[in-house]
């Protein structure tokens, strides 16, 4: 019996003896005058339990079947699984095998079968964030995320993402290097698909930015990024129009960032899914 139940008992036994009115009652406990004159009718037939709700300790009627709990733990459990979380375990439920539930049941199945363990979140640095662009092709957030995508089952590929700053809308290709090739083919079939956006915002890689030179004469002075000359990608987006924004942290461009984190989870463990082995 809960600290409430308790509560309302002594408000209801102090009823029972007259120390208070009916309505008195009622009004402490929230409920109508005919509500009480129910529990009081109840504690006189059942005691101190009145108090307690009747389908405490009753199995739910929307209770799964002990069976599709048992063949969700045996999916779940196989190599092909490992590492899943329960969002992306009750999605691959549901289009592979037909077991359609919510995430916080195979949350509990897996807890309880050592298959997951929920993670605390330690308190993160806060960074006052960025506006997004209010129109779609104002500004398209570009980065390269090199992660082992394959696991081992065949070369190392790379991940070439454009996410509109807008919209999250996102364009990815695997390649094969983070060379200025792969990135201008990516470019190349970012405009096919989606246009000409108005700025590109990247790192501040050699894809992108001429590295400066110091001389040893003069180790302290830099030069203006304006007079530097441009790299191929560059010179491209300069033939295009499209101004190139360089980052100055990996949090300018979060947005980006975050998305590759998200497919360095997901993507990873869909590939393993699929068997992918090659970059075809």
């Amino acid at each position: 019996m809960s600290q409430a139940e308790r509560d309302r008992l002594v408000t209801l036994k102090k009823a029972k003896k007259k120390l208070i009115t009916q309505a008195e009652a009622a009004t402490e406990l929230g409920v109508s005058v005919r509500h009480v004159k129910r529990l009081l009718m109840a504690l006189k037939k059942r005691g101190d339990g009145a108090v307690v709700h009747g389908l405490r300790g009753r199995p739910s009627p929307r209770r799964l079947p002990e069976a599709t709990k048992q063949e969700a733990i045996r999916i779940l459990s196989e190599p092909v699984y490992a590492g899943f979380g329960p969002t992306l375990a009750a999605e691959y439920l549901s289009s592979k095998h037909g077991l359609t539930v919510s995430k916080e049941t195979p949350r509990h199945w897996m807890m309880e079968a050592k298959l997951w363990r929920g993670r605390t979140r330690k308190p993160e640095q806060v960074h006052v964030g960025r506006p997004r662009r209010t129109r779609c092709g104002e500004l398209v957030q570009w980065d390269t995320s090199d992660h082992d995508w394959l696991e081992g089952r065949g070369e190392r590929l790379y991940l070439i993402s454009m996410i509109d700053d807008a919209t999250s809308r996102l364009y990815a290709r695997f390649v094969t290097s983070d060379s200025i090739t792969e990135n201008m083919r990516v470019l190349w079939g970012y405009l096919e698909r989606h246009g000409r956006p108005l700025a590109f915002y990247t790192d501040k890689a050699a894809l992108f930015q001429t590295a400066q030179k110091h001389s040893r004469d003069e180790p302290g002075v830099e030069k203006d990024p304006v007079g530097l000359p441009r790299t191929q990608i560059g010179r491209a987006l300069q033939e295009l129009a499209i101004v190139s924004v360089p980052a100055r942290s990996p949090q300018a461009k979060g947005r980006v960032e975050r998305g590759s984190s998200t497919t360095q989870d997901r993507l990873v463990k869909g590939l393993r899914v699929a068997g992918a082995s090659s970059l075809e």
